[in-house]
């Protein structure tokens, strides 16, 4: 008789014996469990009749995966560790040692086993209790699928009980299951939903798990020790109770050879051998992530977007049990150049408890290539660990932001040059300046306090700048009144045209001191900006995520947004003025070797330092400061990496940051120019000599800028010092 004609016998072979199983295995079966109740022959008959014949398979929890853009693995996010494989990619051993373990009869019977229940039956009569079950791997596999469709853990153990009731409603169900699946389609479902146990849901999991290698090329002893678990996974788990599992895995081999599936002489000497395990563990989430952080915003993307799903709970659901495969923009390369600086310049357990974050995207595409800082991800009361991600904004990592310093010159400087103001153009930079006549974009007057802003460096006040040595010198009075001939509204838009906004994500604050970069800003949106120069213009929302594949396709994911947010000659003037800064200017020394610009950083009281600068094919912005507040902890008389600092300017530590940095991701890829200013931005001159010859480049090498003493009337005073980050541990 064929396989077919075998099965519907076998069918019809159910209908008849389930009217006797669900009056009177059923009931016999149980019948410790059913005579104290009062549930009798007829009951049970007329419970079965009463149960729903059709099963709803789930889709089966499996395991996400972040990749960066290179295919390698990132992190991996489950509920329950499952890879689902078809059953062809189960090694035929496999197949056998679960079926003759579990259901020797299983290709012969239908949905139950009159034979199996039979022997359940005398076991559990001569116990005077439940000791042995008699189901079939159909009625195993619908008492599983019912575990994982529980909605909440009553649910769950409900369909786990060993209760009369819940036998004749896998019973009833797994009739039915057969009249729609083939034998090979039910195994194949039940060797991906059985628990392996040590938190290996699945063979193919399993098969990685306790061995290394794929289902598909297990062998016979490794095929037996998986399949003698899945019976009781808490007793037999071969990693927790080795000898049990040994154990286990010669009575399978046992039975196997019974069953003549292998020889006895296979049997035996596979018997002889030791287990062979090969344990490897499948981290759950970011924490042991090659690039941690990264990982944690793309973490959040999802788990934030409603892309991904309308609830949180939905969202979270998609990432731990979806099977997502989520490719991403980060570089390997350059996550290991940015994170090999920083560790070297800024040590995770330094002394002084400092920290540091680097964050690099490409121009023109918002593409995120790596984000990284000195920390290991952790428990933030320990040295060197830190849950929080000073790299982006509050939405993405719980930071507050770090106040930006000279960095935010270059939005006054960039206003300027859209006012079409030429390279030589000269201002007055008092040594003092006390601001007045500063409106805000809503035509308030702002920061008339009669307080009294000054420059970082002696001598460099009382004379006059051009736009370039101005910027070269990063002079706090010459931006300052800079500021307020182009206009503090112009300042604040060009800014929030190239993506600025606080980390916390409200609006930049508009106050005198705003181009001294008071505001509070993450790495991530200060890099984004710069990245817009070296784009000539054009800005891009930054990005993390290029696609994520679901089970059933593609999803949608979150896009750049690009689009000219100044003039590219703009941009290229800035660029001009910038590339100075590393040849003639503060972070004179810091030169790549190839064209590219950049400003340096230093907050007031030297409580943070920076350094944001580009080539034409990567940005890059660096922070260093202290967690657990800049005023509070400075940058003073600090020892980090092999070097010891009075006080730390940003062209000390971040611009060497990003040198190495830049050097290291940047290396194979061929150097290429900016574009050429406008030449009406030359009708002045070049701009590359002050007024005052006598004290000219006095003060080169040094960040001179780096003083920013936010003004008073602004909502952070100079005395506000929290921490950067929120108390809270992050995912």
């Amino acid at each position: 008789m064929g396989r077919d004609s075998g099965r519907r016998s076998a069918r019809l072979k159910d209908l008849v014996i389930a009217g006797v199983a669900a009056g009177v295995l059923s009931a016999c079966l149980a019948l410790p469990v059913l005579l104290p109740t009062g549930l009798g022959v007829k009951a049970a008959n007329h419970a079965f009749e009463t149960l729903p014949g059709s099963l709803a398979t789930p889709a089966l929890p499996q395991r996400s995966v972040i990749l960066a853009a290179d295919g390698s693995r990132l992190a991996t996010f489950y509920y329950e560790n499952r890879v689902e494989v078809p059953l062809a990619q189960v090694a035929p051993i496999m197949r056998q040692a679960i079926i003759a373990i579990e259901d020797s009869r299983f290709y012969r019977h239908g949905a139950l086993d009159a034979k199996s229940i039979l022997r359940a039956l005398f076991a559990n009569l001569s116990a005077g209790t439940v000791v042995e079950g008699g189901s079939t791997l159909s009625q195993q596999y619908v008492k599983n699928a019912l575990a994982e469709t529980a909605t909440t853990t009553a649910a769950r153990q409900e369909a786990l009980e060993p209760t009369a009731v819940r036998k004749l409603r896998e019973l009833r169900l797994a009739i039915g299951l057969e009249k729609h699946l083939t034998k090979d389609q039910i195994l194949e479902r039940y060797l991906n939903i059985a628990y392996f146990g040590d938190g290996a849901y699945g063979v193919e999991a399993a098969a990685r798990h306790y061995f290394g290698v794929h289902a598909v090329d297990l062998s016979l002893a490794q095929a037996a020790t998986l399949a003698g678990i899945v019976r009781a996974p808490q007793t037999y788990d071969p990693n927790l109770h080795p000898v049990r599992g040994r154990t286990r895995r010669d009575t399978v081999l046992d039975r196997m050879a019974e069953l003549k599936v292998i020889t006895p002489e296979q049997a035996a000497e596979v018997k002889g051998r030791p287990l062979g395990l090969r344990i490897t563990a499948t981290p759950n989430g970011c924490v042991e992530s090659s690039a941690p952080f990264f990982c944690d915003y793309v973490q959040r993307e999802i788990l934030a977007n409603r892309a991904f799903g309308k609830t949180a709970q939905e969202r979270r659901f998609l990432l731990q049990r979806g099977g997502l495969q989520i490719r991403t923009t980060l570089e390997p390369r350059m996550q290991k150049a940015a994170q090999h600086a920083l560790n070297r310049y800024v040590p995770p357990d330094n002394k002084s408890g400092k920290a540091a974050a680097e964050v690099l995207i490409r121009p023109g595409t918002g593409e995120i290539t790596a984000m990284a800082l000195d920390r290991r991800m952790g428990d933030s009361t320990k040295r060197g660990t830190l849950w929080v991600n000073l790299a982006a904004d509050s939405d993405h990592g719980s930071s507050l932001g770090m106040q930006a310093g000279s960095t935010f010159k270059v939005f006054t400087l960039a206003a300027a040059l859209d006012k079409g103001m030429a390279f030589g153009h000269k201002l007055d930079a008092p040594k003092s300046f006390v601001p007045t006549g500063f409106r805000n974009c809503d035509g308030d007057r702002v920061g008339d306090s009669g307080v009294s802003l000054g420059n970082a460096g002696d001598g460099e006040g009382g004379k006059q700048f051009t736009l370039v040595t101005g910027t070269w010198h990063s002079v706090n009075t010459f931006f300052l009144e800079l500021e307020r001939k182009v206009g503090l509204c112009a300042t604040y838009k060009m800014a929030t045209r190239l993506g600025m906004r606080r980390a916390t994500g409200q609006k930049l604050e508009q106050y005198p001191s705003f181009t001294l970069g008071f505001n509070t800003v993450s790495p991530l949106r200060l890099a984004a900006a710069y990245a817009a120069f070296a784009a000539r213009g054009r800005y891009c929302r930054p990005i993390a995520i290029t696609s994520v594949m679901g089970p059933t396709g593609f999803l949608p994911v979150p896009r750049a947004k690009c689009h000219q947010a100044i003039d590219e000659g703009v941009a290229d003037a800035v660029s001009h003025i910038l590339r100075g800064v590393l040849t003639k200017g503060t972070a004179k020394g810091n030169e790549l070797g190839r064209p590219a610009a950049g400003k340096t950083g230093t907050v007031d009281n030297f409580s943070a330092a920076w350094f944001a600068g580009y080539t034409p094919d990567l940005a890059s912005a660096v922070w260093v400061g202290d967690p657990r507040g800049g005023y509070r902890h400075p940058l003073r008389d600090v020892c980090l990496g092999e070097a010891c600092y009075a006080q730390v300017y940003g062209a000390d530590v971040p611009a060497p940051i990003w040198r190495e940095t830049m050097e290291a991701a940047l290396k194979g890829v061929p150097a290429h120019d900016f574009a050429g200013p406008p030449g009406e931005y030359f009708r002045e001159g070049d701009g590359e000599k002050e007024e005052d010859d006598k004290a000219k480049d006095k003060a080169a090498g040094a960040d001179q800028g780096g003083k920013d003493l936010p003004e008073p009337n602004s909502h952070l005073p100079w005395f506000f010092d929290p921490p950067f980050a929120w108390p809270w541990k992050g995912d």
